[in-house]
């Protein structure tokens, strides 16, 4: 194996009206329906960057579908919503700049909503730390909240 993410893995996300929507996310095969995951999910829940997940092929999807983590990475996926949209110079862009300063790393669905990647040698609280402290619209999607504060929830 090449190591490249050479793999899409499916991930259906519940909504609001008891729907699924679907995300795709790039992945390398390493043998016996695991993947190590190679991007950031912008909205499913509970996986990040480097994870390795099971997901057997799934004939009525056509595609390998995701069942479950087999091994977390450390890594943690957090998503912002950013206005004005992420441009040259602007505030949103600073934000950026500053988590990327921090050791996080990021990427863009579109100008305005962004999944970033804290790796395990950033401290989570310093993150929610600094969103909260410039007013940021953001959430937790893994560990998702629920897990983190389970009678909050």
């Amino acid at each position: 194996m090449s190591g490249e993410p050479t793999a899409k893995i499916l991930f259906r996300v519940p909504d609001h009206e008891g729907c699924a929507n679907v995300e795709t996310l790039w992945a390398t095969p390493i043998g016996n329906d695991h993947y190590k995951l190679d991007n950031s999910p912008f909205y499913a829940y509970g996986v990040s960057w480097q994870d390795t997940v099971w997901a057997p092929f799934d004939a009525r999807e056509g595609m390998a579908t995701f069942q479950s983590v087999v091994t977390r990475s450390g890594h943690r996926t957090i998503r912002i919503i950013v206005d004005p949209p992420v441009s040259y110079g602007n505030a949103s862009e600073l934000l950026l700049q500053r988590l990327v300063a921090m050791g996080c790393s990021y990427e863009g669905a579109t100008g305005g909503y962004i999944s970033v990647d804290i790796p395990p040698s950033v401290d989570l609280q310093d993150v929610h730390a600094y969103l909260i402290d410039v007013d940021a619209q953001w959430e937790q999607a893994d560990p998702p909240y629920e897990s983190r504060f389970p009678r909050e929830a």
